[in-house]
């Protein structure tokens, strides 16, 4: 039998491609992803360890050490150094140019040093400095310089007064550099004495600095001992641990919401691996009813039902097996291309050179991808061999689903719809209510709801998709005999049809959901954004002015990119003993610049709107304040409602009776629909670098988020296209296993006198039905499951803004129409160039 199995298998290799195209993008995606996770593990561990240097233990103190518990551990037999780990930050200059830099002290041993010297020598008097590459590069500085340290002491003893600055001035000794990138989100470290760091960081001691980490290095052979004598001279709770230890508690911090996208990605994989079991499933189903007759002559010959049950399943594991190894090292390839790229990338994250392929890497895509593709071919198997011996002597129609199992089908499906529905309806009237409800509730309902719905649909597929799809194929009669074949052909074997646009709107209803969800998202988060981020720009006076000068004002508005600029009064207010900061401005002014409608609005009413947190609304009284909360003067009656706002807003009438001053304190300044927020910022930083005052951006941090939701869903939409993919390669494969199986019909019709060009048009016009209705109800589903998504998510937040992407879900469809359209051009080539006779010979 097993030389059956691969004779069958080489004459049917064609007909087996496709399915061996979509197990192996399935297993490439699982591939990728362990190996993704297994690249943020890896960074993650070394990023740890970068911080650690070769130090043989690490020492937790979760409330701090100071200098006596210090001086004791270093007095442990068997210590050869140990450094409390302190990052200080000082103020450094060479001639007018000057910057920050993040200081370490000098390392008691070699193995506890994190930074390696390429230029110079490593500080060893307190009046030397080390400085970072990147530091000294945009100082200008080279070794033998003498560098202006400035920094501002700690006040000791509860002072609340301002603290002098202190200057020194230190020479230059060496140049230094990060090479495991242990400092990386700082930009690199420079190095001091660790007496020297402490000072210039503005730490009177290493109590102050408030360590919670000490590295230890050993004599050589005596970690053990030194690990045991550690406690007796610890505080309680702290903790002794070898550095690989420290940093594998530390990676599992650090990489757990990478591990969670590692699991979301593997369901994403699930979601492919799914739709590629279905086309798996068509493509068997097909070949086993091609020999329906290979398979009776066995029958006949001796062969049992086992041994036919068992050559279809071998097949079956074999291709999976081939495919789902071309998959693995697809899947290996592309990741190492992608971590290649990303390691030309600044990052700020050293990346390793290779891919690990580790067991899991080899064996869990190739396992996963042969167990689906033998479960996918179970079904075909089982009914392959129930056909009789007689009966497959003749010709056999497409397979039909009895009475009872559609009658069964139909009950399954529609109380798992109707279930799945009434919980999604359910979830979203428990967001929108909101009171008294755990906030996991409508989430787990609405997942659980819409699971169980979608199951219910897909369920069903069969007994109304090809009905469907022979509908909307009805719609093409007048364009001739070519579309009016391809619509019956869609009822020819419902089964195929079902399974083939089912693949297909599996991948698009999920495409669509997250478009649409994302879509839904923006619009109900831009109120939250809009209170969160009142002001694209704000100018704001330096410490100890008071005002920001006008010619300031006149060069933020002059900078391209930004559009209006307001000068606004500030000023502290009480309001019924509540001490908020307040902004005055003039309520015509304020829709130049203002993103919140809200507040707007209200000011135009003369209302003014005060932080949420005050609980205030309705009329309170109000008086000037200083910053300790001492007022001043009459008072007043003021209109306020509560908003979402950090500060107040008082209009210019309220302001006046107040009497506060109305002098210029800060600017507002809208930026322009569509100028990037982030450059107009370094614009406008760069336009008044010398004046005193300093310029913030909410806008672009608004940018920012708004661009990191963008980015989730790119990610999120890239992860499902794959599913996509595969079901239109399963439109493909069926379109070519449809024209193998009706060669004899083909043939008769040109016979009759139908021409190459419309056989070709016929399956063009399949191929677009069965891909443009799978996408089309996709499209649908995905809409009203988006919706309810992100009804479940917002309504809680009581501002729920549904919306429809309608670019993207024109996209999608697009797409769908024109591959439909593409996957019939082999097939139709096939058919048409097959001479009527040849084809009418059976196989």
């Amino acid at each position: 039998m097993l030389r059956l199995t691969l004779s069958q298998m080489r004459r049917s290799l064609g007909r087996l491609a496709a399915a061996g195209v979509a197990i192996a993008l399935g297993a490439a995606f699982v591939a990728a992803t362990l190996i993704a996770g297994d690249v943020i593990t890896r960074t993650g561990y070394d990023a740890v360890t970068a911080g650690y240097g070769r130090a043989d233990l690490v020492v937790g103190v979760p409330d701090g050490t100071t200098d006596d518990q210090l001086a004791d551990l270093r007095a442990v037999p068997g210590v050869a150094g140990a450094d409390p780990v302190i990052l200080g930050w000082t103020q450094v200059g060479v001639g007018p140019r000057e910057t920050s830099e993040r200081l370490l002290g000098t390392p008691s041993d070699p193995r506890l040093g994190t930074l390696e010297v390429v230029d110079g020598a490593a500080p060893s008097a307190d009046d030397e400095i080390a400085l970072s590459a990147t530091t000294a590069e945009r100082l200008g500085a080279r070794v033998g310089d003498l560098v202006e340290v400035s920094w501002y002491p700690l006040q000791e003893g509860g002072s609340t007064a301002a603290p002098a600055e202190e200057t020194a001035e230190v020479r230059l000794v060496g140049i230094v550099e990060d090479p495991a990138g242990a400092w990386s989100e700082y930009g690199g470290a420079g190095l001091a004495t660790p007496a020297s760091a402490l000072r210039w960081s503005g730490l009177p001691s290493v109590e102050e600095a408030d360590p919670v980490r000490v590295l230890v290095a050993a004599d050589p052979g005596r970690a053990d001992e030194v690990r045991a004598g550690l406690p007796d001279v610890l505080p309680a709770g702290a903790t002794v641990q070898t550095r690989d230890e420290a940093a594998a508690e530390a990676v599992g911090r650090i990489t757990g919401a990478g591990n969670v996208l590692v699991t979301v990605a593997l369901g994403f994989a699930a979601i492919a691996l799914l739709v590629a079991a279905l086309v798996i499933a068509n493509t068997f189903q097909v070949l086993v009813a091609q020999r329906a007759r290979t398979l009776a002559l066995l029958r006949c010959v001796g062969a049992r039902r086992g041994q036919l049950r068992a050559s279809v399943l071998t097949e079956a594991a074999l291709l999976g097996v081939g495919s789902s190894v071309v998959g693995l090292l697809l899947g290996v390839g592309l990741a190492q291309a992608a971590l290649s790229v990303l390691a030309r990338m600044d990052l700020g994250v050293p990346l390793p050179a290779t891919v690990a392929v580790t067991p899991a890497v080899l064996l869990l895509p190739v396992v996963v991808g042969t167990v689906v593709t033998v479960l996918a071919a179970l079904v075909p198997a089982r009914v392959a061999t129930r056909v009789s011996p007689v009966a497959a002597l003749r010709p056999v129609d497409a397979p039909s689903l009895g009475a009872g199992a559609g009658r069964l089908r139909l009950a399954l499906s529609l109380l798992l719809t109707t279930g799945g529905v009434a919980a999604l309806l359910g979830a979203v009237a428990l967001a929108v209510a909101g009171t008294g409800v755990d906030e996991m509730l409508p989430l787990l309902v609405g997942v659980l709801g819409g699971a169980t719905s979608f199951v219910g649909i897909l369920l069903g597929a069969v007994l109304w998709l090809p009905r469907v799809v022979s509908a909307v194929g009805a719609l093409l009669r007048r364009a001739g005999p070519s579309a009016r074949l391809a619509a019956a052909n869609t009822l020819r074997n419902p089964r195929r049809t079902a399974a083939t646009s089912t693949a297909l709107l599996i991948g698009v209803t999920l495409v669509a959901m997250m478009s649409t969800g994302a879509a839904s998202a923006r619009t109900s988060l831009a109120r939250v954004m809009d209170e969160r981020y009142p002001v694209d720009l704000l100018v704001v006076p330096a410490d100890g002015a008071s005002a920001v000068p006008a010619d300031v004002v006149d060069l933020v508005a002059g900078t391209p990119g930004v559009e209006q600029v307001l000068e606004v009064a500030t000023a502290r207010v009480a309001l019924d003993g509540h001490l908020v900061g307040a902004y005055v401005l003039d309520p015509d002014d304020a829709p130049a610049v203002l993103e919140d409608d809200t507040v707007v609005a209200s000011l135009a009413d003369g209302v003014a709107v005060v932080p949420s947190w005050t609980g205030l609304d309705g009329t309170v009284t109000a008086h000037p304040a200083d910053d300790t909360g001492a007022t001043s003067g009459p008072g007043a009656q003021l209109r306020v409602r509560s908003g979402g706002a950090d500060e107040a807003y008082l209009p210019a009438a309220a302001g006046d009776r107040l009497a506060i001053d109305g002098e210029r304190t800060l600017l507002f300044a809208r930026i322009a629909a569509g100028a990037p927020a982030g450059q107009v910022l370094t614009s406008v930083q760069n336009g008044i670098s010398d004046a005193e005052v300093h310029v913030t951006s909410p806008a672009a941090s608004r940018e920012s988020d708004e661009r990191m939701i963008d980015t989730l869903l790119a990610v999120v939409v890239g992860l499902l296209a794959v599913a996509v993919v595969i079901a239109l390669v399963g439109v493909a494969n069926t379109l070519s296993l449809s024209v193998i199986e009706r060669r004899r019909e083909s043939a008769t019709l040109r016979a009759i006198g139908l021409s190459r060009r419309g056989l070709r048009l016929m399956l063009a016009v399949e191929g677009m039905l069965i891909a443009g209705v799978g996408a089309a109800l996709g499209v649908g589903l995905g809409l009203l499951y988006g919706w309810a998504g992100a009804a479940t998510v917002f309504g809680t937040a009581g501002d729920l803004r549904l919306a429809v992407p309608w670019t993207e879900l024109a996209i999608v469809l697009a797409v769908a129409l024109l591959a439909g359209l593409a996957a019939s051009v082999l097939p139709a080539r096939s058919a048409a160039r097959t001479p009527p006779v040849a084809a009418l010979a059976v196989d």
